[in-house]
Parts: structure tokens; C-alpha cells; sequence
């Protein structure tokens, strides 16, 4: 039963739940950001395994820089949930309350952003986690959200970016 709420969940964010376009604010997007980040970095160092030096941080899954982002996982999850929340439709907030949503979520979540990783750009990724590891996860993740909120203004004006489509809010609402 609670397999079929995770999948009822992922089902309403998946459809618009009114007319009104809604928006993420900037740490509403860092929360999610932080409930994905340990599988994230677990796949990152999966897929570019073959492209890394066994010594690169990536691809070692150090367990002290994983345990750090899980950590923080755990508190972003009830603002991550939130945000869910307002994304779709206030009765997926019951649904999320299954030990199994949180899981699904990032299951179904990370294979999108990881699957965007160009094999060429594994050592580009591996040198920004490296410089990025000595950072608190939170600012980490604010970094991740304002780069696709630069980014996603770029494609805006014209530029042949691929992005997650992300719904942030603009700089005047946040």
C-alpha cells in the first residue's frame, strides 16, 4: 500500500495541479536539492567511474563527504517536502508521509540529472566536487541552485543550454 501512495505522489507532481504556475524560492530548491545530493554524488561516481583515477573523490564515494550530505538530506527533508507540496496539491502531503516517498522520489529524480552527464565532462565534475567538498552541503547546494538559475536565464535569452526544468522562482519573487 504504501508503494501505491509513493507512486500516487510521484503521479500528482507529475501533473499540474492548478493554472497558476508555481515557483520554488531559492532555499525551497536548495532542500530538494539536498534530499538528492548523497544518491547524486553515489551515481555521479558510478557513471564516471571509467572516466576518473581511482584516486579522484568522485569516483572513491568517500563515505566521510556522503555521510556529510546524508546528513543534511535528513534536515532538508521536511522543507523538501514542503516544497513538493506546494508544488502539486496539499493531499500529496499524507502521501509523503510514507517511509518509502522519500526514496522513490530521489530513485526516479537522480537517473534525469545524472543521465545528462556527458562521459567527456566526468573530470570537469570531479574537479568542482573536489573544490566544492570543503563546503558546508547547504552552500553547496545554494551554488547548485543559482548555477541553474543562471543557466536557465541563459537559455531564456537564447542559448543552446540543456537544464533541468526546475521551477524557480524568478529574482523578484523570491
Amino acid at each position: 500500500m504504501k508503494i501505491v501512495a509513493a507512486l500516487a505522489t510521484i503521479a500528482l507532481l507529475a501533473s499540474p495541479a492548478v493554472a497558476q504556475p508555481r515557483c520554488l524560492t531559492g532555499a525551497e530548491a536548495e532542500s530538494l536539492t539536498l534530499v538528492a545530493m548523497p544518491d547524486i554524488l553515489r551515481e555521479t561516481g558510478r557513471v564516471c567511474a571509467a572516466q576518473l583515477p581511482a584516486a579522484s573523490l568522485i569516483r572513491r564515494q568517500s563515505s566521510a563527504l556522503i555521510g556529510r550530505y546524508e546528513t543534511e538530506a535528513e534536515r532538508a527533508w521536511p522543507a523538501a517536502r514542503a516544497a513538493i507540496v506546494k508544488l502539486s496539491d496539499p493531499a500529496v502531503d499524507a502521501l509523503l508521509d510514507s517511509d518509502f516517498a522519500r526514496p522513490l522520489l530521489t530513485t526516479l529524480l537522480v537517473p534525469q540529472i545524472v543521465g545528462r552527464i556527458a562521459l567527456r565532462d566526468c573530470a570537469t565534475i570531479d574537479r568542482l566536487v573536489a573544490l566544492l567538498e570543503p563546503l558546508p552541503p547547504r552552500n553547496t547546494a545554494g551554488i547548485v541552485v543559482e548555477t541553474l538559475r543562471y543557466l536557465k536565464s541563459q537559455k531564456t535569452r537564447g542559448g543552446a543550454i540543456s537544464v533541468a526544468s526546475l521551477p524557480l522562482c524568478s529574482v523578484e519573487t523570491r
